[in-house]
């Protein structure tokens, strides 16, 4: 494929910045077994401890203290399977490379990093539909306005200490029209900004880490919500192939790659699917 817009006359020294959404999903998931995987189709074994019994340690009158027989610990296993594969393939011709005086292979090679972080995202986010914790539904959505915006993500909260969901690094992916309603509530802060990572920085609901992202599910305006901690979603992937070669019947330079990777909620309980809409006016 010539890269037809790269033979003007004059060639800029800078390319045009591409309006890409930010990625943020891969970065609220655990990463655990991410060593332990190298083909397509490859499978992790994650192993849960059972409850252990607390029991009193009773003594007779006079008598020694005695314990009872040790109980045998149970364990629960799920399976992590890789089960996704991605490839990307292009070629630069020389005339083009020669003519454009940038580095055109290592800028579309930045493009295909994007192109699949960005499916990446969109796959975790379609997890959120194996969450524990469900508010709302496809079928009745609840209505958000800023005078419940900010209440709504409390609420959320709530749910998760029920499930005795620890506080520490508990996240919120959130819309971009759903941060406006909480920029416009008096107790939300004002002093924030949306970092390139989606962390909406100097900012939180009732503990929540909030983010900001384009790829929160939506179907016929109902968006999904996610929201919990890194310990529900187990993610891993691997580039198992890289390389750079030279096609037959051309004069050009190309690259192609394939990215394998798998995805599994291991704890619904400390995963939140929020399904709600904007409130009709």
């Amino acid at each position: 494929m010539t890269v037809k817009n790269f033979i003007p006359t004059l060639w800029s020294a800078r390319l045009l910045a591409n309006l890409d959404k930010k990625l943020v999903y891969a970065n609220v998931v655990n990463h655990d077994y991410e060593g332990e995987i190298k083909n397509l189709g490859d499978k992790v074994k994650i192993n849960q401890i059972g409850p252990i019994s607390i029991k009193d340690y009773l003594t007779g009158d006079g008598a020694a203290k005695k314990l009872a027989d040790p109980e045998e610990i149970t364990s629960t296993q799920q399976e992590l399977v890789i089960d996704q594969a991605k490839y990307f393939n292009f070629k630069v011709d020389d005339i083009d490379a020669a003519q454009a005086n940038i580095k055109l292979v290592d800028k579309a090679m930045d493009r295909a990093s994007y192109a699949i972080g960005d499916v990446i995202d969109q796959h975790i986010a379609s997890f959120v539909k194996d969450a524990g914790i469900k508010v709302g539904t496809s079928s009745a959505p609840v209505d958000i306005e800023v005078a419940n915006a900010y209440d709504q993500l409390v609420d959320l909260a709530v749910k998760l200490d029920e499930n005795n969901v620890t506080r520490a690094g508990r996240f919120a992916i959130i819309p971009a029209w759903y941060l406006g309603m909480l920029s416009k509530d008096p107790r939300f802060t004002k002093d924030f900004k949306v970092l390139e990572n989606g962390v909406v920085d100097g900012a939180d609901v009732a503990g929540f880490n909030l983010r900001m992202s384009n790829n929160v599910p939506v179907s016929t305006k109902k968006y999904s919500i996610m929201a919990g901690t890194d310990q529900a979603i187990s993610y891993a992937g691997q580039i198992t192939k890289i390389e750079p070669y030279r096609p037959e019947k051309t004069f050009a330079d190309a690259v192609k790659g394939l990215f394998v990777y798998g995805t599994k909620v291991i704890e619904p309980k400390a995963l939140v699917n929020f399904t709600c809409q904007i409130k009709a006016v």
